[in-house]
């Protein structure tokens, strides 16, 4: 329990005898909460293999992470850090204070994967009924050790055994961790390591290294990974389809994109784990706020309103898709020139998705489309060309209009792969089994005088998660419609059911 937790710590405790020895008794015997081996497990363990022969002869330590304290006694619903959800298959809310170690074998075969973790309390001890934090009594039943070594096809240990075993022969080995996962972890294992011999200079940069190929790792999914994106994406499109049926209704309530905002939550927690990212629900002006979390704003007749958000699936891979939509069902013709850009833009990036291009080249084709059409309007300045706007160094005009990329990895992680280095993601090529988005926009804010007058107010951004194939690209969202003819349909459609 944190310092802060043990401050607002004010809830009474049983502290009878009689009462504890009452507490502990007459309960039917468990049932086995594990009675497989999980899907995911077998290509969890590829993923640690591919780590092990990165590493050999080191201890390489993965925490999940601890619970954060959202309010005083309160606690946020937990969430493990991604490189140990990719390497144990461990998803939704589990294991709050678990830490995969890869421990090197005696016989330098590779590494033995031990999983400490806060196994099921016996019914005899305080913590069943007492502790507010971790009980059954309080936040339910954990797996037994047991149940984690079948569930996950590897050594199971009391997370009471980590600290010794983690610091062990620290003057002779060379001893990892994924230091932003815990931080109090990573520093109570600095000082063990320094006092067992290890040098103090180097940690964080050797600790450091270890996170960026965790990382990198995530790029190329395998194919558990990949049906994860499928399912995410299609449960997406349930509460995409939940928010059009109800436009109306989010027109006449008020505070529309709270409305929005809440219907996609409610979908995303049913279809999924919940949401992958905060939602932005950007109606009119607001969707020129690239990041408009605050969703407080009234949705009108007339509106676009710009919906980014994904549905994270238990195993926590997320989609990540933008559809604009006309409020009432039909783009105004300014509207829908905007769109039909976008549309274009798309379009040209998606076909850049293809194994031997770079990533780099996503985002060129679709922002020379872009120019291209703030060039026919008229929006660049007096002279300037098309070529001399995409020039890096002296141009870059349409970035008032376009200021993002167009791109970027997705997985476990909605900007997945966020430690690579820029030859590993800008400039690498693309491979077979990446997933990433393809999202160019145009945004004229209400008060650009450089802007059309009809422009003005409107956003609109076009947000697909793509799949690179062996030969092409796959457009893993593709049910859900991107014409502007067809998105008015889809509208008919989803409002006539």
């Amino acid at each position: 329990m944190s310092e802060e937790q043990k401050q607002a710590e004010n809830r009474a405790r049983p502290t009878t005898d009689e009462f504890r020895a009452f507490v502990k008794r007459d309960w039917a015997p468990r049932r086995p909460t594990v009675t497989e081996q999980s899907p995911a497990a077998s290509y969890a363990a590829a993923r640690r293999e591919a780590v092990s022969a990165a590493y050999p002869g080191e201890r390489l330590i993965v925490p999940a992470g601890g619970l954060k304290v959202r309010s005083n006694d309160t606690d946020y619903v937990f969430r493990p850090h991604s490189a140990f959800a990719h390497l144990t298959g461990l998803g939704a809310d589990r294991e709050p204070d678990a830490v995969l170690v890869l421990e090197p074998r005696a016989d330098g075969a590779g590494h033995e994967a031990i999983l400490y973790f806060r196994p099921l309390a016996d019914r005899e001890s305080d913590e069943f009924f007492a502790d507010a934090r971790y009980g059954e009594f309080w936040v339910g039943a954990r797996p037994t050790i047991d149940d984690m070594e079948l569930e996950l096809g590897l050594t199971a240990r009391h997370i009471d055994e980590f600290a010794d075993a983690a610091a062990k022969d620290a003057g002779s080995m060379v001893i990892r961790v994924v230091r932003d996962a815990d931080r109090d972890l990573a520093r109570a294992l600095d000082a063990s390591r320094v006092q067992n011999g290890a040098d103090a200079d180097g940690l964080e940069e050797s600790d450091d290294a270890l996170a960026h190929k965790l990382s990198h790792l995530r790029m190329v999914k395998d194919e558990v990974e990949i049906q994860a994106m499928r399912d995410a994406v299609a449960a997406t499109k349930v509460g995409f389809e939940a928010v059009i049926a109800d436009l109306p209704r989010a027109v006449a309530e008020g505070r529309g994109e709270r409305w929005v905002e809440g219907v996609f939550g409610l979908h995303a927690r049913h279809e999924g784990n919940g949401i992958g990212y905060d939602s932005i629900c950007a109606s009119g002006d607001h969707a020129n706020t690239l990041h408009w979390i605050k969703n407080t704003g009234d949705i009108r007749d007339g509106d676009l309103l710009l919906l980014d958000a994904g549905v994270e699936v238990d195993s926590l891979y997320t989609a990540d898709i933008t559809r604009t939509l006309p409020v009432n069902g039909t783009f105004t013709d300014a509207q829908r020139e905007i769109y039909d850009a976008v549309y274009a833009a798309q379009q040209a990036g998606i076909a850049a998705v293809k194994p031997g291009n770079k990533f780099s080249d996503i985002h060129a084709a679709a922002i020379r489309v872009i120019a291209e059409h703030l060039h026919a309007w008229g929006l660049l300045p007096e002279g300037v060309s098309v070529e001399d706007t995409l020039d890096t160094e002296h141009g870059q005009y349409h970035r008032r209009w376009m200021v993002h990329g167009t791109s970027h990895h997705l997985g476990i992680d909605v900007h997945d792969c966020a430690l690579a280095t820029r030859v590993e993601y800008m400039d690498a090529e693309l491979a077979p089994g990446m997933v990433l988005t393809v999202e160019p926009g145009l945004y004229f804010k209400a008060d650009d005088l450089k802007a059309p007058e009809r422009f003005r107010g409107n956003g609109v951004r076009i947000e697909d998660d793509v799949l690179v194939t062996a030969d092409g690209c796959e457009n893993l969202s593709a049910g859900m419609p991107r014409t502007a003819d067809d998105v008015e349909a889809w509208i008919r459609e989803v409002q006539s059911r």
